[in-house]
């Protein structure tokens, strides 16, 4: 063996540990996300700019899920896989009649009656004329029929086995619908046993209801359980192939067949309950066993009294169902309900974890279940990522999520913007807060201003041609310039004035009726994002006004809901501005008010709103008293009107000459482009 070889240095070792990389080529990426939580923050974002709510945004989001490529959801929502529901629910509608239990007992006692009528038939004596007198005078009730041959004695061995059916059939049923494993224990009602068998069947049924009521008991007195339970599975454990790990467990399974055997009988007419009870109660025939069943029902009522336990149901379809049938057809329509419900979203405070997931993939399948999975592990992620934070009231966009949201409301109002030169909107470095002065000084380590690259050069090349001296004919010339860190100089800035800005939002119902609630949201939203990273040391205040007004974060402006209560109170919207401008003296005044009414509504002495329409001669009064207080102050009012309103026109009409501020008449895709652009003009104002 060679050196290498006895080392593990050979060729052979080299090879084995020679890895190659590359694209992967077997399908879709293991290693990708199953999906993308960026592209659902912007799905999110074009609801909140469009005029929704933050939640009502994440909630549509849910419901409607993530399109993939093909036009097909990439992430299936909520309302697919309810739509699957209610289709499923259609069809369990559809299954056939609730009456099943009554009228195969009918046709039972029809098909018994005809057999013993046609043994008594061949039979002489009195007894058995006796015998036909006694059936021809039965009760036509079904139900009280049966009871009344309770005691009678078959002629025909035909005739009782069937009648036996009607009771056995029925009580295994009503028994084998409360305990899907009771099938097997009542073996021992069957056709053929003898009194013996019957008599320790039903006893060991009383046992085992006598047992579980005295949990259940327990449980509601609040005992500890946890011994008693695993004693009554331990006996017991066989009647429940549910297989419940606790006594919840065990109650939830017990009460959700408990409600369907109450909700079948309110979904039958007062006629087919009275035989169906009626029939339960002689097929149950031991008194002690029907006071344990009813005994059972009632516990589990009041523990789980949220059930549907009365409401009926209509269904439809020619095949009769039998007792057990109909019963688990009503609580499939149950749990399709309950389903419906929570995929809906519909109730106050309602999340995906209200969705049971177990309860999707029973009716729905596993790949609807891992659907529901992917909705939650999205909300999640979008949540432990930042861009969602939980609250009192639910789940809102964070600060992060807010930026983002700015930014993308900006770079829509800069797509209309044509013209770059009428604002510094392109500009990205830090001196963009500042305006040249002409001059330049050499770059100090820190130093954020733009670079001046003409003297920059200069004076890298008087510096190389002082280094080399001047140029000798002939001589090979070096190519290009090299550049030292004291060649480098910047521009000089003076620090710009900065702006004091009251932006003022009409909040009223007719914003959002006529459809200027979105272009409006977006505009103050790019406006707020455009002096955050831009114009840092202009001062934005957003207000928002309907019957009052009040200042808006930025958090509270992508949440804000119109104020569906009447009035549009700039009077006080213009208080607040003052009262922001004033706080703020150094910076130059700038009001801009978005409205699409005329003022109906101004601040009482006592602070309270007066509304009025047509206006008041006081609210135009004391609006235009702010008006002249700003004026006075050096702001001029830039208002921006939407909709033809006559009103309105002659109300801005008349600020615009009084205040010497201007009046815009902006399409609703051009809102943002106007306001941005006039607050970036009258920032360069002075005041006078």
């Amino acid at each position: 063996m060679s050196d290498a070889a006895a080392s593990g240095r050979g060729p052979n070792r080299h090879r084995s540990n020679r890895h190659r990389y590359g694209p992967w080529r077997g399908g879709p990426d293991p290693l990708a996300p199953p999906f993308d939580v960026r592209e659902a923050l912007d799905a999110l974002g074009e609801d909140v700019l469009a005029g929704g709510s933050i939640r009502d945004a994440l909630r549509d989001l849910l419901r409607r899920g993530l399109p993939g490529e093909t036009g097909r959801p990439d992430l299936p929502g909520l309302d697919e896989l309810r739509a699957r529901a209610a289709r499923m629910r259609r069809d369990a509608s559809r299954r056939g009649r609730l009456d099943g239990a009554v009228t195969s007992a009918q046709a039972k006692l029809d098909q018994a009656l005809a057999a013993e009528r046609e043994e008594l038939a061949g039979r002489d004596g009195d007894e058995a004329r006796f015998a036909e007198a006694r059936l021809d005078n039965l009760p036509r009730s079904a139900a009280r029929a049966v009871s009344d041959l309770s005691d009678y004695a078959w002629a025909s061995q035909d005739a009782e086995r069937i009648y036996r059916e009607i009771l056995d059939d029925l009580r295994g049923d009503v028994l084998d619908q409360q305990f899907r494993g009771m099938r097997d224990a009542l073996r021992g009602m069957q056709p053929g046993a003898d009194d013996a068998q019957r008599q320790a069947a039903n006893q060991a049924v009383k046992d085992m209801l006598s047992d579980l009521n005295g949990l259940l008991a327990k449980h509601a007195r609040g005992e500890d359980t946890t011994q008693a339970f695993a004693e009554f599975m331990d006996k017991h454990g066989d009647l429940f192939p549910e297989d419940p790990k606790n006594v919840d467990e065990l109650i939830d399974a017990l009460a959700r067949q408990a409600a369907a055997a109450q909700r079948l009988m309110a979904s039958l007419t007062p006629q087919q309950r009275e035989e169906l009870q009626g029939l339960m109660a002689a097929a149950l025939g031991d008194p002690d066993l029907a006071a344990q069943m009813a005994a059972l029902s009632d516990n589990l009522r009041a523990l789980r009294p949220d059930l549907s336990w009365e409401r009926g149901e209509r269904m439809r379809g020619e095949n009769p169902l039998g007792y057990g049938e109909a019963a688990d057809a009503l609580a499939e329509l149950a749990d399709l309900d309950d389903l419906l419900d929570s995929l809906g979203q519909q109730h106050p405070g309602a999340t995906l974890d209200d969705v049971d997931v177990e309860q999707v993939e029973r009716a729905l399948g596993a790949g609807a279940a891992q659907d529901v999975r992917r909705l939650q592990q999205l909300e999640r992620e979008l949540e432990r990522q930042g861009w969602l934070v939980r609250d009192s009231g639910g789940m809102t966009l964070s600060p992060k999520a807010l930026r983002r949201l700015g930014q993308t409301a900006l770079r829509q109002v800069f797509e209309h913007l044509k013209d770059g030169g009428r604002g510094e909107h392109d500009l990205r470095d830090a001196g963009a807060s500042g305006e040249a002065t002409g001059a330049s000084r050499a770059w100090q380590f820190g130093d954020e201003q733009p670079l001046d690259v003409v003297r920059t050069v200069g004076n890298a090349v008087r510096r190389s041609v002082a280094t080399t001296g001047p140029r000798v004919p002939g001589a090979r010339t070096p190519r290009g310039v090299r550049l030292e860190v004291d060649d480098f100089e910047v521009v000089e800035t003076e620090r710009r004035a900065g702006a004091a800005v009251a932006l003022c939002v009409d909040l009223s119902y007719s914003m959002i009726s006529e459809g200027r609630w979105g272009p409006m949201k977006q505009t103050a939203l790019a406006l707020a994002h455009l002096v955050a990273t831009r114009f840092p040391q202009d001062a934005l205040q957003i207000i928002g006004f309907g019957r009052h007004a009040s200042a808006l974060s930025v958090e509270q402006l992508a949440g804000v809901e119109p104020d569906y209560v009447q009035g549009t109170n700039l009077q006080h919207a213009l208080k607040i501005a003052g009262r922001h401008l004033r706080r703020h003296p150094d910076g130059e005044p700038v009001v801009l008010v978005v409205t699409d009414g005329e003022p109906t509504a101004h601040l009482a002495p006592d602070g309270d709103a007066v509304f009025m329409w047509p206006p008041l001669p006081e609210t135009i009064r004391a609006t235009v008293a702010e008006v002249d207080a700003l004026t006075r102050y050096g702001a001029a009012i830039n208002l921006f009107m939407l909709g033809e309103d006559p009103g309105l026109r002659r109300f801005v009409d008349a600020v615009a000459r009084r205040n010497g501020g201007r009046v815009f008449t902006p399409g609703l895709d051009r809102l943002g482009q106007y306001v941005v652009s006039d607050y970036l003009k009258t920032r360069k104002g002075r005041r006078g």
